[in-house]
């Protein structure tokens, strides 16, 4: 099941998406998960107080940022304000000339807990998303480059029905291939990296933990689309654009 969340006249509507419509108590509304015209616009398909960032979790990304293999995961946060919807175009900073893309899984938590073993950890989760993780990469210190308005564009839906430890993914920036892997190369798979987290935060419903992109190859420009898909769960599309 594909759970998604709709802005509407009466404020934020959750529902199950199907084939261009999200169907709700009292409602059926269509929608274009890439930004197009329809009933109402998708809005990031949960509300977090936190996103909880992995870093370093491919061995490709380690490579190419000659990175140390780290001997458990390495987090950051992004806070509420970095969150973005689907379709919606990404305005370009105007602080940076270094803007790049990451195109990751991401779990949403669906109970409030802390402390999880790994194989209690499917129980919390209500199901995988898209984020891409965008970085002002001239900026100094994690926090300054990641944790912006607008550097988690999330969506578009929540598959609840999928196994994230063996999906391929693709990037594409400008209809270009950038990336191109499959989740069970991860160094700390998905349900490890949430109970690792679990014993440092409480997490609350929506909260979101991203599990890293593999290597990431080039910067993204104004006026270019940035695609990431995931086996199983979709398409998150924003266009980046100058202020």
């Amino acid at each position: 099941m594909r759970l998604a969340r709709v802005r509407t006249e009466d404020g934020a509507v959750t529902g199950e998406y199907d084939d261009g419509v999200v169907r709700a108590d009292g409602g059926e509304y269509a929608v274009d998960p890439h930004g197009g015209e329809g009933d109402a616009d998708l809005l990031p398909p949960c509300d977090p107080s936190a996103m909880y960032c992995v870093g370093r979790n491919y061995a490709g990304t380690l490579d190419q940022m000659d990175y140390e293999r780290p001997d458990q995961p390495d987090w950051f946060v992004k806070p509420p304000a970095s969150v973005h919807p689907p379709g919606e175009p990404v305005e370009y900073p105007e602080w940076t000339d270094e803007l790049t893309y990451a195109g990751e899984l991401a779990a949403v938590i669906d109970e409030r807990c802390t402390d999880l073993a790994p194989e209690d950890v499917d129980d919390a989760v209500r199901g995988y998303t898209v984020v891409n993780d965008l970085d002002a990469l001239d900026q100094p210190g994690r926090t300054a480059r990641k944790a912006f308005d607008q550097s988690g564009p999330l969506g578009p839906w929540i598959e609840t029905d999928v196994d994230p430890e063996a999906l391929d993914m693709t990037t594409r920036v400008g209809g270009e291939s950038r990336q191109e892997a499959n989740t069970e190369l991860m160094l700390f798979p998905p349900r490890e990296t949430v109970a690792f987290l679990s014993e440092r935060y409480t997490f609350r419903p929506g909260d979101v933990v991203a599990f890293g992109s593999p290597a990431n190859p080039g910067l993204v420009e104004p006026g270019e689309d940035v695609e990431v898909w995931y086996e199983g769960i979709g398409t998150l599309r924003n266009e980046v654009v100058s202020e």
